[in-house]
């Protein structure tokens, strides 16, 4: 496994792939500065990707995009499992709500009725709180 090196500033690399296209080689280049050849080969392919002389890879942006969207995509998934389990967990405590619970249409979150009006406004709350919405004055 290789070393680990924090990344070369922009400009650097800018440079670096600006010396290869004035013709000097990368294995040159990784003699005289940090880098390794396979490094700047890499930057040089990276290069014409993202001004369109190559198109074997992603260029800078789609790979900036496709990191963003599997972030987010993890993000929905982790939210997900805690609603799943906060439902769940809401489902299974059957004695802290009776069955009769209803919800009216007309007003989304307002409980209608329920066998004990206190323990049901708790309970829309606590749904309101898990789905992530302000809780609304409940009818008991």
């Amino acid at each position: 496994m290789g070393k680990h090196h924090n990344p070369y500033a922009p400009e650097f690399r800018a440079q670096m792939v600006e010396l290869v296209k004035a013709g000097r080689s990368p294995e040159e280049l990784a003699r005289e500065f940090e880098p390794t050849a396979q490094t700047i080969y890499n930057w040089v392919a990276q290069s014409d990707r993202d001004s369109g002389r190559r198109h074997d890879g992603l260029t800078t942006a789609e790979r900036e995009e496709l990191t963003r969207l599997r972030r987010e995509n993890r993000q929905l998934r982790l939210e997900r499992e805690i609603l799943s389990k906060a439902a769940a967990w809401l489902r299974g405590r059957p004695e802290r709500c009776p069955r009769r619970v209803r919800i009216h249409e007309s007003e989304p979150g307002h409980i209608a009725h329920c066998d004990d009006g206190a323990i049901a406004a708790n309970f829309g709350q606590r749904l309101l709180r898990v789905a992530g919405a302000q809780p609304i004055e409940t009818i008991v």
